[in-house]
């Protein structure tokens, strides 16, 4: 006879971490993924596979149409539309790769 002991301890650990200017909120609006991005909790978006779909549409229609949504980039360049296109796509391949991470937005 014996004894066997095991403690498992599950921890939160982030698996992504980015950050973007405020700048960029009028352009995710207009691509229609400012309130996935920057407000998640209030459309109740808990984890990154709700995300995935969503940002890629709002992906594809920045890129469809580049010209009208650089018109939404900060005069002082600070939040530009090819560092959001960018930022967007990594966050996404995060999602993919951490579907069952939790969503969190700090603002």
């Amino acid at each position: 006879m014996s004894l066997s002991i095991t403690l498992t301890a599950i921890r939160k650990k982030s698996v992504f971490d980015a950050n973007i200017t405020h700048n960029l909120n009028k352009m995710a609006d207009e691509a229609g993924i400012y309130r996935h991005l920057w407000r998640p909790d209030e459309i109740n978006i808990k984890t990154a596979a709700e995300l995935i779909e969503p940002l890629k549409a709002g992906l594809q229609k920045m890129k469809d149409n580049p010209g009208y949504f650089k018109q939404f980039e900060a005069e002082n360049r600070w939040g530009t539309y090819n560092d959001f296109i960018s930022w967007i796509e990594k966050y996404i391949e995060a999602c993919e790769e951490n579907p069952d991470a939790e969503v969190s937005a700090w603002r």
